[in-house]
């Protein structure tokens, strides 16, 4: 895979890992009282790059993008 499946593919794995780091804060957060603004909105970023990413991922392999490149009748 090369293009931006590959770097996409990436980000995603990585954005994911944020995404997941910022939820267990929140947590945290919400165990020791009442938490700040940010720290309740703050996946909410990664979550939404992880929907587009994903979304684009998702549906790549019917854009004729996915692994195997053109689809044989």
């Amino acid at each position: 895979m090369s293009g931006p499946g590959l770097w996409l593919r990436r980000t995603h794995r990585w954005v994911s890992m944020v995404f997941t780091l910022t939820v267990v804060a929140n947590f945290v957060a919400m165990a020791k009282g009442v938490p700040p603004a940010w720290v309740t909105y703050a996946p909410l970023a990664p979550l939404s790059v992880l929907l587009l990413t994903g979304l684009y991922l998702f549906v790549q392999p019917w854009l004729g993008h996915g692994r195997g490149g053109t689809r044989k009748a």
